[in-house]
């Protein structure tokens, strides 16, 4: 019978890991029923602990990615000013002409349904679960002993790509870390990343020429960067190379880089809600020119600190960002990239390599995809440094012995994500008020963020998942005594 009792108790983990959290709770319970080895017992009352938040979490997750689309349908993006994305669209016959309530240009649903369901799943030489690397594109590199802020030269650059390429074994994803000067082109700079990194590699191309694009294509472990939206609607300066990226068919990865507050909604679900539609958006149209080019959901989420500024220092870059990992990982099953395992401080000292090794840490725990700029950002992705990515990646190299050590059956972590039932109404709010600060819906929920924090802290202090690794918040905790 503990044979049996062990196999069904691994089965509601796996239904875990898969999130399909109705099941595990039926199989954990059918266990508590039937069995009376308190070995399996004891393990399974510590799963039914959190199934049903769990449960109550994808649930908000789920209506995340519903209300995303109801933005487009409801609300609209903002493109009247835009010929050439009007063209293509009503062409598509994808405008709901008949929506006299929405703000701005309305899709209709079954056009979104229709480009969605045509975006692939698979990721071509896709890296796997919780994978960490480089990013950013920061305007500035870091060089010891040297504080004049200039972007990377040729010779640097050869530099870095040679390193990143020597640290293949823990660096995922080689996503372009910092600008160049006008002595290497970014063209240039993906021929030396082709030649020392033999992984994911992601650069932009809307600098290059039309002829230098097509380098990246037919390139399984290639992506594009090249973007197109933000606060609801297009930046006109890069609709013609982002469609120039679809048409081509390069491997896109589509970037929304909001900040709560500043340019998105203030409340968790809110904001997520809109970055989420931001990005489905741009997956719209690039199936719209190219339809089954594969498209791979990079919303980067980001929050500010205490005085406003953008803050890789803080917890709840972390959390946003595993959460968003989430709406894709246990809902859309869109390829996904998120942001974090950074931090705020300027300069390579043990804190900030502590900072950015307990952000990855966290986002390992609860389960991401790929994580960009983790590895050598610094400054609130503000600088570069060479010292720190080879720094970082020996922490990585340790983070994962540990983690491989880990019981295969400790199930998945809640983040207890915050509901807000007025997330769709606040977005809205937002689009009419042409400002996210001055909606009301954000002046409400400046305090959103810290209270999550709070809910994480508490059930952390009660329930510590790995007990072989620190907390970041536990540690936030300790720090502040």
């Amino acid at each position: 019978m503990s044979k049996k009792a062990d196999e069904t108790f691994n089965k509601g983990i796996l239904l875990e890991k898969e999130a399909q959290f109705e099941a595990a709770k039926a199989t954990y319970e059918d266990i508590l029923r039937q069995v009376t080895d308190e070995t399996i017992l004891k393990k399974v009352r510590c799963r039914m602990e959190d199934i049903d938040d769990l449960i109550a979490e994808k649930a908000v997750y789920r209506r995340i990615d519903e209300n995303a689309k109801r933005v487009l349908t409801e609300i609209g993006i903002n493109i009247t000013e835009n010929q050439t994305l009007m063209d293509l669209l009503m062409e598509a016959d994808a405008v709901d002409f008949d929506n006299e309530t929405a703000l701005s240009i309305p899709l209709k649903r079954d056009y979104i349904d229709h480009c969605l369901a045509q975006v692939p799943r698979q990721m071509p030489k896709d890296p796997g679960k919780n994978t960490f690397g480089t990013g950013a594109t920061s305007p500035f590199l870091k060089r010891p002993g040297d504080e004049e802020l200039r972007p990377a030269n040729r010779e640097e650059y050869e530099e870095i790509v040679r390193t990143v390429g020597e640290h293949q074994d823990v660096a995922g994803i080689f996503s372009l870390p910092v600008a160049c000067d006008k002595s290497i082109s970014l063209f240039e700079v993906a021929q030396l990343m082709e030649t020392n990194y033999q992984g994911l590699k992601m650069i932009t191309t809307n600098t290059m020429s039309d002829e230098e694009v097509t380098f990246l294509k037919g390139k399984a472990h290639w992506l594009d960067g090249t973007s197109l939206i933000t606060s609801l609607a297009p930046m006109n300066n890069m609709v013609a190379p982002f469609l120039r990226s679809a048409r081509t068919g390069n491997n896109l990865l589509l970037i929304d880089q909001s900040i709560a507050g500043i340019s998105g909604a203030g409340s968790p679900e809110a904001f997520l809600t809109q970055v989420h539609a931001q990005v489905i958006f741009m997956m719209i149209i690039a199936q719209t020119v190219n339809p089954g080019i594969s498209c791979t959901h990079c919303g980067i989420p980001s929050v500010t600190g205490s005085d406003g500024n953008l803050s890789y220092s803080s917890p709840h870059q972390t959390l946003i960002n595993a959460a968003l990992a989430r709406v894709n990982t246990w809902i859309t099953n869109f390829p996904s990239a998120q942001t974090g395992g950074s931090t705020s401080i300027s300069d390579v000292t043990s804190r900030a390599l502590s900072e950015s090794e307990l952000s990855r840490n966290t986002l390992r725990k609860y389960g991401v995809h790929i994580i960009r700029h983790a590895m050598g950002a610094l400054g609130s992705l503000n600088f570069f440094s060479l010292e720190k990515f080879t720094e970082d990646c020996e922490r990585e190299r340790h983070s994962r012995t540990i983690f491989e050590s880990i019981p295969k059956d400790t199930g998945v972590m809640p983040m207890y994500f915050p509901g807000d039932d007025q997330a769709l109404a606040g977005i809205r709010e937002i689009a009419e008020k042409g400002n996210p600060k001055v909606a009301d819906h954000t002046l409400k929920n400046v305090d959103s963020f810290r209270r999550w924090e709070d809910t994480v802290c508490q059930a952390a202090e009660k329930k510590r998942y790995y007990p072989q690794l620190n907390d970041i918040f536990i540690d936030k905790i300790k720090s502040a005594v």
